[in-house]
């Protein structure tokens, strides 16, 4: 037991000392080292990994060739370390959604299954040692006080997993609740477990915000995180006046931990953990997509992985101090770039999540919900949720700040439908803006 558990308690104690960097190229050189010295243990155990670098220089790891989902779905079985193959995974992964039951494992490794909102489901093997790393990991950066304090969390997700169990250690109660569960039994239960912190998406925060606002539920949460889905601005402000407190954020996936908040709210890479280089889509707008290199990983080996996240780097340097890249705003996938027509080219123009969004919530602080659907070029279906009593003029504002946007940028304004809003269902991952071709 204690051989088991040494691994928590060394991450913990790790992550939660202050960093002893003097400056960001002090940081860059230790992850060099880190990632090198990763590399030479790895490369042979991966048959993979050990092909597709062959001949390459481990000092050179900054521009070997990328991965990304397909490629890592396609060569699941000698990619992992451990010979774990990916019929025999995905078998026990999706008995364990029919069942919800999530706890049976292969060769002691815990078999998770991504929720694929860009359509192509992802496996990820996390190691006994990976899951006591992760948690020690996880509650360095997101627990309110020291693991030597009480602490109950409650944590909403579609799936449980023995990775996210395995924070409940000592006086740290640990309790999941199912998107599954009707959301009136959740809230109930939620009520009486009375969490000090709430861990959901976004969509469910929203949920739950609103049962406090209307006093059906009566909750004081020392901390609010935000998971799983993009947090909308709109929705973040909702939460926060229902708790009275600063919205964090956990930025996680089936590629690794990547981002967490600091005190001030600011979203902090995991630079202790892993490496991003940034791929540009647009250096003047500070948006980039991460290619990640995460040395903490050896069972399912994350590498020069080419994520489809689209994310703003911060301008300013953010008041906490901290080294680590500070991330403005994650706009979500991309594949949920919008594309226009352009005024001087025949070539469709990407517009980014941020403008759209930007466009409508700041029409008119009575719009409560949104979504933003393209289902061809030159058209938006947009979904309104508001207490405006003139439905109409809402439109026209909303158009106003599109044809505004488009006329800087230069493409023609699309032509829109407007629908009622519909709040989705709490089982599904929400993303307000949205493409729906290819």
């Amino acid at each position: 037991m204690f051989r088991t558990i040494m691994p928590f308690i060394f991450q913990y104690i790790k992550l939660s000392k202050p960093t002893s960097w003097a400056s960001r190229t002090d940081l860059v050189t230790w992850q060099d080292h880190q990632v090198q010295s990763f590399l030479q243990k790895v490369l042979p155990q991966s048959p993979f990994y050990r092909k597709y670098y062959e001949h390459l220089s481990i000092e050179e790891w900054q521009s070997f060739p990328t991965i990304n989902k397909s490629i890592m779905m396609d060569h699941f079985d000698t990619l992992n370390t451990i010979g774990i193959k990916k019929k025999e995974a995905f078998k026990l992964a999706l008995q364990a959604e029919q069942t919800r039951n999530f706890t049976p494992m292969i060769k002691r490794t815990t078999i998770g299954l991504s929720s694929g909102t860009s359509g192509n489901r992802g496996l990820f093997l996390v190691s006994e040692k990976e899951r006591m790393m992760w948690a020690g990991s996880i509650l360095a950066k997101v627990l309110p006080r020291s693991i030597f304090g009480k602490h109950r969390i409650a944590f909403f997700l579609r799936a449980n997993s023995n990775l996210y169990n395995s924070v409940a250690h000592g006086r740290i109660t640990f309790r999941f609740f199912d998107l599954l569960t009707p959301l009136i039994q959740n809230l109930k239960e939620l009520n009486h477990f009375q969490p000090t912190s709430l861990i959901a998406p976004p969509s469910m925060l929203r949920f739950i915000a609103e049962a406090q606002l209307a006093g059906s539920i009566q909750l004081q949460p020392e901390k609010v995180i935000s998971v799983a889905e993009v947090l909308d601005p709109l929705d973040e402000r909702v939460i926060r006046r229902a708790f009275g407190t600063i919205v964090h954020q956990v930025y996680q996936c089936t590629e690794g931990f990547i981002a967490t908040t600091c005190a001030h709210g600011t979203l902090h890479i995991n630079e202790d953990l892993l490496v991003v280089q940034k791929n540009f889509l647009d250096k003047r707008l500070r948006k980039f997509t991460p290619i990640i290199t995460d040395f903490s990983r050896y069972t399912q080996p994350i590498i020069r992985y080419d994520l489809n996240d689209i994310l703003t780097e911060r301008a300013d340097p953010c008041p906490c101090g901290s080294l680590h890249l500070a991330i403005e705003q994650i706009e979500g996938r991309q594949d949920d770039l919008l594309y226009f027509k352009g005024l001087d080219t025949d070539t469709p123009i990407p517009v980014f999540p941020d403008f759209i969004r930007r466009a409508l919530i700041t029409a008119d602080e009575q719009i409560t919900a949104y979504q933003v659907i393209q289902h061809r070029l030159g058209h938006l279906e947009i979904h309104i949720q508001s207490s405006n009593p003139d439905p109409v003029k809402l439109q026209q504002k909303i158009q106003t700040n599109i044809d505004a946007l488009c006329q800087s940028i230069k493409v023609e304004s699309p032509i829109i439908a407007w629908e009622a809003y519909q709040q989705p269902p709490s089982i599904h991952k929400l993303r307000r803006i949205k493409r729906m071709y290819a």
